[in-house]
């Protein structure tokens, strides 16, 4: 189990970059307490969110950085239609097992920074999947659904950007649709503000997720409809396969996503995606559309 219940990484009144816990109750009082420039953290110092970390003094937070960096992050497991509701505007069947693919520790970017949309993915079918996001705190290898949890670092907020031609019409993608292309550009995988212990909110199966694009919310969901839920996803990625830590499990979308519309209202150029999760905090993203190549 993690040493501390919340993470953040922030610099503190020296300009100095570290870690630590901040003194908060709960994830709306790190951006209030931080406006107001009465954020506190206990320093935790180290080089790594997932690696050792010593407690220091209670020091003053001044600004927050990016909880995790590409290389905080050996890869990026995503686990696709895993909320039932999600199954179902997509007029499919449930899975008998999690559905896997990865994005590459290129695709993380910081909570509250602009994602880069290359002229590839600029074809009218951008969207966003609000994902409450698993963080592996050490290596494992075949793990039991009963010691899941004790591998789990903490938990935050995620946005799984998708660029849908890419993913589905077979005209790009072919007759079977594929899922690493189209969901791995770079910056494709906003994570943070902090990381949320176990110790806090369990195996988050009772926390509520929401998407807003613009002010108009697109997602409303408790993550007790997902089908495979925390400790059978960390449980089932690691058959034969090691976990390291660091690695990021997403764990799917709910239903809302443009995809699922009707008639689909993708994301243009500008658009800004808010995903904010009970206890998690949230991440606020533009959506910015690269000029030339």
């Amino acid at each position: 189990m993690s040493p501390w219940s919340r993470l953040i990484r922030f610099v503190d009144d020296n300009g100095t970059e570290t870690f630590g816990e901040p003194c908060i109750e709960n994830d709306r009082q790190l951006t209030d307490y931080l406006a107001k420039n009465d954020l506190w953290a206990i320093e935790l110092k180290g080089s790594s969110p997932v690696g050792p970390l010593t407690r220091g003094d209670k020091i003053r937070v001044r600004a927050l950085r990016d909880i995790l960096r590409p290389s905080d992050v050996p890869i990026v497991r995503c686990i696709g239609l895993n909320y039932l509701k999600h199954i179902q505007e997509g007029g499919r069947k449930p899975p008998p097992y999690p559905s896997i693919f990865i994005k590459p520790s290129t695709t993380v970017a910081g909570f509250n920074e602009d994602v880069p949309i290359p002229t590839i993915a600029q074809d009218g079918t951008l969207d966003y999947e609000g994902e409450l996001a698993i963080v592996i705190g050490k290596t494992g290898k075949n793990i039991p659904k009963s010691a899941a949890l004790d591998y789990i670092a903490g938990y935050c907020v995620s946005n799984d950007v998708s660029a849908r031609g890419w993913q589905r019409d077979p005209a790009k993608a072919g007759v079977v649709p594929q899922w690493c292309f189209s969901k791995g550009f770079d910056k494709f995988a906003p994570l943070g503000p902090l990381l949320v212990a176990p110790s806090v909110v369990g195996n988050a199966s009772d926390l509520h997720l929401r998407t807003v694009v613009n002010g108009e919310e697109r997602q409303s969901t408790s993550t007790g409809d997902l089908l495979f839920g925390v400790e059978h996803l960390v449980s089932f990625c690691s058959q034969g396969t090691s976990l390291e830590a660091g690695t990021v499990i997403l764990t799917g979308t709910p239903s809302g996503v443009a995809m699922g519309m009707k008639e689909p209202r993708y994301l243009e150029d500008g658009d800004v995606v808010e995903v904010s999760i009970t206890g998690l905090g949230k991440v606020s993203n533009r959506m910015v559309f690269e000029k030339g190549n």
